[in-house]
């Protein structure tokens, strides 16, 4: 660890738990923990070497001058909860390494450890046959069957068998190797719009998540965004069908004229 992390700061934690997020399916990790960054008052605590993880692709040229290498960045934060709850270490990577993502785990890992972490937290999104205009559900699964309890309490959905794809799931597995707790929280996110950023999950998940830390937070900014985005999906799913119905049916008289055509 200490040569792929540079630490900023030392600060003496009260059990801190660790929220990690990397982008993965309607962006639903990073909305929950961008957000939580913004509302409150994070500072800043180490930052993992990127040229270990990730090789740079191109470069960027302004006014015909080549820039140098612009890697994707990991970073460290922390908050100290003045409430009841914990402490919360925030971890926010701008991207999954094409390779090497078993070894950044444990990198992230080896930190939480270097703090005292209780508890390692992820979010991810849950694809199902949600409809849009329906308010999405959490599900939540754990590394035993102990966190697994303590997560009843919070009326998730319980699927029992799935899959969670990129680091965002990888991340619980490695914790499990090393006999950490760990969770992980999926707004369900509907199969059609796994492309478009999905606020409505992200704010499931932190009504669920703030509970679980004891942290208070003003929701109303994303609050805001799902509403407008919840919009947005009903006014293309509308254009959608209007384009459907446009390509497969035919306008009745022309079908007249056809038919006057054959008979002659």
């Amino acid at each position: 660890m200490k040569d792929l992390v540079k630490l900023y700061a030392r600060p003496k934690l009260n059990s801190p738990s660790m929220l990690a997020s990397w982008p993965g399916i309607g962006n639903v990790s990073i909305i929950v923990a961008t957000y939580l960054e913004r509302k409150l008052d994070f500072k800043k605590l180490a930052e993992i070497e990127p040229s270990h993880f990730f090789d740079p692709i191109g470069v960027v040229v302004k006014d015909n001058v080549v820039e140098a290498p612009q890697f994707p960045q990991s970073k460290f934060y922390y908050w100290k909860n003045k409430g009841e709850g914990s402490d919360v270490i925030l971890f926010i990577g701008d991207d999954q390494p094409s390779a090497k993502g078993y070894e950044l785990a444990n990198c992230v890992l080896d930190v939480g450890e270097r703090f005292q972490v209780k508890r390692i937290y992820t979010c991810a999104a849950a694809l199902t046959r949600i409809h849009h205009t329906e308010l999405p559900r959490v599900w939540g699964v754990a590394t035993s069957q102990q966190v697994a309890k303590d997560l009843e309490k919070y009326d998730l959905v319980q699927r029992g068998n799935l899959h969670i794809a990129g680091l965002n799931g990888l991340l619980l597995g490695v914790a499990k190797e090393r006999n950490s707790e760990a969770a992980c929280l999926l707004g369900e996110v509907p199969m059609y719009a796994t492309r478009i950023q999905n606020p409505m999950a992200a704010l499931a998940i932190v009504k669920v998540l703030t509970k679980m830390l004891g942290i208070e937070i003003d929701m109303a900014e994303l609050a805001q965004l799902a509403s407008e985005t919840r919009e947005k999906l009903k006014q293309v799913a509308a254009e959608a069908m209007g384009e459907y119905i446009d390509y497969f049916t035919e306008p009745i008289w022309e079908h007249g004229e056809e038919e006057e055509e054959e008979e002659e």
